[in-house]
């Protein structure tokens, strides 16, 4: 058993994982576990689009209430709204990060000059994407980012079997988790001040 400190453990290593790992100042320890290679999280599988207003004739309360609409109104309207009003925001960071999202042909005009196509449940097009493999575009773009981090540690083929609390009732916190690392056969420590936990829903966390 071997033991690793970090000042934050990102516990996945999808588009949410990574996402936190970039946000993190440089002058922050950062470790991310990756259940497989860095490209098994199901980001780097996910095809279709990413729903945003980008569009001027779309407006953030006709995307609010097709939500509303497509999850038969049992959808937290301040999640629904959170998730809306900062969409336009991520897509232009996801930009930024060098995701190659499908353009418009050169004159056809239109925002950011993007191909928007319109899906199930949406009143107008906002559906931005990178051909048919979205996931892969966005996935390949924030790993390079994060490749060129010095201060991101990738561990791939590692999976968080328990987390590892301090202090009882409302003084307990998270201090870290135990990993089994597959290639060494091992379970290791892993302690850090802060630990995020982005593995996804398909590792029914």
């Amino acid at each position: 058993m071997a033991t690793f400190k970090h000042d934050v453990l990102i516990i996945g290593s999808g588009a949410a994982g990574l996402t936190v790992a970039l946000h993190l100042p440089p002058s922050t320890n950062v470790a991310v576990l990756s259940k497989g290679s860095l490209t098994s999280a199901s980001t780097f599988y996910a095809q279709g689009g990413v729903a945003a207003v980008l569009d001027k004739a779309d407006s953030l309360e006709s995307h609010v209430h097709d939500t509303h609409v497509a999850g038969a109104f049992l959808c937290h309207d301040d999640a629904v709204r959170k998730t809306v009003e900062n969409g336009p925001d991520a897509i232009r960071w996801l930009i930024e990060q060098g995701v190659d999202f499908t353009r418009l042909d050169e004159g056809d005009g239109g925002e950011f000059g993007y191909h928007l196509t319109r899906e199930g449940g949406h009143s107008y097009r906002r559906i931005i994407h990178a051909a048919d493999a979205t996931g892969h575009a966005i996935s390949s773009a924030l790993i390079n980012q994060v490749k060129q981090r010095s201060n991101v540690t990738l561990y791939e083929n590692r999976v968080a079997i328990d987390l590892i609390t301090q202090g009882e009732g409302k003084a307990r916190r998270c201090v870290g988790a135990y990993v089994h690392d597959f290639a060494a056969g091992r379970t290791d420590v892993f302690l850090a001040r802060f630990v995020v936990l982005a593995a996804g829903g398909a590792s029914k966390v």
